[in-house]
């Protein structure tokens, strides 16, 4: 009887796995799709990029089985504003049919809008339910639908006799070509000027999403006064403007004066003869000089030097006496002559036009004299030696 139960017993296991596999049979009875028939791949499936941008995937549509694999291709989970394109060999796509072992590249191309939040944005390129490929997006930066004006040195310092070279860039945010008129609110009397790729502007034509860099030229007027000054500038069209401002600080104004103690501006000398002039130095402006050199411009064969030959520093109102000697030519007949002075530092100069008058040496004189003395006593003894025949 028990080995009767041990023979029931296995018959029923027997029987309850051969029903599995019959039922396992008739549900592989119907064939389904392999998983895997298309693959999409591109390299790069999370990027970063700033609004406005253009991004361009290379897709490869990769086919792994041994049959001609056809499907249409589309991208889910794009909003509205978004725009995207697929092109293959120059063509718009709808569908692509691929061979085995020969992957099919795909362009898709999108969009970033101008107007967008910051933050993360995903979408999917997707082959007809066969496969699909994730793509993320990044925008690191809030969008706008304008016109930006930035700098990244808006302050300079100087001197009043200095020009400022600032830098701009003007980026058109907006989804049209602008041209955009140039202008600069500067205070009286200072000069400012526009340059786009090295050439003088008053406009700017630029690009949808494209930016210009602008070189600025500041120039502040003479007699400027120590302090700071506000200049702005404008970029505008009739539907969109941008502005910015730079800051002109000006440290002080430099000039520098030559004369002399009287002002007198002539002298005399003898020719091959020296004589000392007081000269006397100057600063008219409101900032220090420093290096302050002394020159001249003689006639031929004269010669000027200075005592000091250079100033260290002369600071601003205050005055300094230089001794200058002129040294005429041994060949000067009389008359008058010019000399030019000068003294000069880096930041200002000033000239001082000399009437010098040359006299003949008192030696000369004499020795005229002299010959006509020995004229007058020759002829007097030829009248009285033969005067009487």
């Amino acid at each position: 009887m028990t080995n009767h139960w041990v023979k029931k017993h296995w018959i029923k296991r027997i029987s309850l796995v051969l029903t599995v596999m019959l039922g396992l049979l008739t549900i592989g009875i119907t064939p389904s799709r392999a998983a895997g028939e298309i693959t999409l791949y591109t390299p790069y499936t999370s990027i970063a990029v700033t609004p406005g941008e253009s991004i361009n995937y290379n897709v490869q549509v990769i086919n792994n089985t041994g049959a001609v694999q056809e499907t249409a291709l589309s991208v889910r989970g794009l909003s509205a504003d978004w725009e995207y394109q697929l092109t293959a060999g120059g063509w718009s796509l709808q569908r692509i049919a691929v061979l085995p072992n020969e992957p099919q590249s795909v362009s898709l191309q999108v969009e970033v809008p101008l107007e967008i939040n910051k933050g993360t944005y995903r979408f999917e390129l997707v082959a007809e339910g066969k496969a699909s490929l994730p793509l993320a997006v990044q925008v690191t930066e809030q969008g706008t639908f304008k016109t930006e004006l930035t700098t990244e040195q808006p302050n300079m310092e100087g001197h009043s006799n200095s020009s400022f070279n600032f830098n701009a860039t003007l980026r058109n945010r907006t989804a049209e070509k602008q041209l955009y008129a140039l202008t600069a609110n500067a205070p009286q009397g200072w000069d400012v000027q526009f340059q786009v790729d090295g050439k003088s502007v008053t406009s700017v034509s630029v690009e949808a999403n494209e930016a210009k860099d602008i070189d600025i030229t500041v120039k502040p007027p003479e007699g400027v006064t120590k302090g700071s000054y506000k200049i702005p500038v404008k970029a505008a069209t009739t539907s969109t403007s941008a502005s910015t401002e730079f800051e002109v600080v000006i440290t002080g104004s430099y000039d520098v004066e030559l004369s002399t103690p009287t002002g007198l501006l002539s002298t005399d000398v003898t020719a091959g003869s020296e004589r000392n002039l007081t000269l006397t130095v100057t600063n008219t402006g409101s900032a220090d000089l420093r290096d302050i050199t002394l020159s001249a411009n003689t006639p031929v064969d004269w010669e000027v030097t200075f005592e000091p030959k250079q100033i260290n520093k002369l600071e601003a109102g205050q005055s300094t006496e230089v001794t200058a000697t002129i040294k005429a030519s041994d060949q000067a007949i009389a008359g008058d002559y010019v000399v030019n002075m000068k003294a000069s530092s880096p930041e200002a100069s000033s000239e001082a036009t000399f009437r010098v008058s040359v006299k003949t040496s008192m030696l000369w004189g004499w020795l005229g004299v002299l010959i006509i003395l020995g004229v007058i006593g020759g002829v007097y003894y030829l009248f009285r030696t033969y005067g009487r025949r």
